[in-house]
């Protein structure tokens, strides 16, 4: 069963630390955004699932995970996703993938990162109703 990135209990923990941490004066100012695409934040949590999240910063946009293995694979990897900017566009999404003996091949890499736009696409698509 695939977890959402909301009944992940790792991710659940790591934003109460970040909220925790805001409340202590660390929180942005008000008028400050953040600058994340939560269609490609939601996406890359929904496809990197396998992986467990190690850290989370939705105001700079980094997803930290350590390592994990896909269903069905026998390889273990493990990730760092950057979501740079609030547009749904692939020059927005940044993504490091690695196995133990080291970074992947960059058609890995896309691949990886086409599946996180393409869940994205669909996530927009549903909130539309289209």
């Amino acid at each position: 069963m695939r977890r959402t990135a909301l009944t992940n209990p790792l991710l659940v923990l790591a934003l109460a630390l970040g909220l925790a941490a805001c409340s202590r004066g660390n929180a942005p100012a008000p008028t400050e955004q953040v600058a994340v695409n939560r269609y490609l934040w939601t996406a890359a949590l929904d496809v990197l699932d396998f992986l467990p999240v190690e850290a989370v910063d939705p105001f700079t946009g980094v997803i930290v995970t350590g390592y994990g293995t896909p269903p069905g694979g026998g390889t273990a990897y493990r990730a760092t996703v950057h979501v740079s900017d609030p547009a749904l566009d692939a020059r927005a999404l940044n993504v490091a993938l690695a196995t133990r003996s080291g970074p992947v091949d960059r058609a890995t890499q896309r691949a990886l990162e086409d599946a996180i736009l393409d869940r994205a696409r669909q996530l927009r698509i549903r909130d539309r109703g289209i």
